[in-house]
């Protein structure tokens, strides 16, 4: 792992392979680098695979105010211009981080290639969005460990605990800053996704989880309809589907690289 200074903050970073095709992994809310270590074997090939702890989660500079989306996407800019990475890179991004995925497309077409967005956390409903609110407040108040049960039973549910990763995930999603965790609440309450699927053109794939309650396919599907020729599959996994179910996310990958 290194340590780098970009954009006015602090991160942890991984560069794995020396493939020509640069991927970047972008983690889920709550996440780290760590998220994606079942899935780095199986996509590493041909590859040079960038991982980073996203502002807010993991070692990272911890998340505070408005306007975070533009930090996320301007720290990611800032990365891969600290890595001399100029050219169109392929993103991956899982949950929240399929949702920065998607806006650094929106943004910066020409450092994109090919998009695959997991479960993308792309806002909150509007009957929903005061109940998130209230969430956050609770969180902050009361701590990671407060929402945990009932936080990790949506996100890494019963059935996908088989693995043997859940306990040591749990262990790790506790050590979560509560107001970084509260303030991306708060941003995705907040979001409006419209504009950036309106006008992204790179190829892109959505990936659905069917144990999935908090981004069900039917709302996965939904966004895909708003995305120029966006491809969409259903992957027998949940929210965090590159560390619970990482043989079917890179089979669905691999077919999406190899036909974009």
């Amino acid at each position: 792992m290194n340590w780098i200074e970009v954009n006015g903050s602090g991160t942890r970073y991984a560069l794995d392979g020396d493939g020509p095709a640069p991927l970047v992994l972008i983690h889920e809310m709550g996440g780290s680098i760590e998220s994606w270590a079942p899935l780095l074997p199986r996509v590493v090939e041909g590859r040079t695979v960038l991982r980073y702890d996203m502002r807010g989660f993991g070692d990272a500079s911890k998340l505070r105010g408005e306007g975070i989306m533009d930090d996320l996407v301007a720290d990611l800019v800032a990365l891969l211009d600290a890595l001399s990475i100029t050219g169109p890179a392929d993103l991956c991004g899982m949950a929240v981080g399929g949702a920065v995925a998607l806006h650094m497309a929106a943004r910066h077409p020409d450092r994109v290639g090919r998009l695959a967005l997991m479960g993308p956390a792309l806002g909150i409903a509007a009957e929903r969005r005061a109940a998130v609110r209230a969430r956050a407040e609770a969180l902050e108040a009361g701590g990671m460990a407060s929402i945990a049960d009932g936080e990790l039973a949506l996100t890494y549910p019963q059935v996908l605990r088989g693995n043997g990763r859940f306990p040591t995930y749990r262990a790790r999603w506790l050590g979560n800053d509560p107001a970084s965790y509260a303030a991306t609440y708060r941003m995705l309450a907040a979001l409006d996704p419209a504009p950036a699927l309106a006008v992204v053109r790179c190829p892109v794939l959505l990936l659905a989880g069917a144990h999935d309650p908090l981004r069900p396919p039917a709302l996965i599907a939904e966004a895909a309809t708003a995305i120029d020729r966006a491809h969409f599959e259903v992957v027998p996994s949940g929210h965090v589907m590159a560390h619970q179910s990482p043989d079917a996310v890179a089979q669905h990958l691999d077919a999406f690289w190899r036909a974009a």
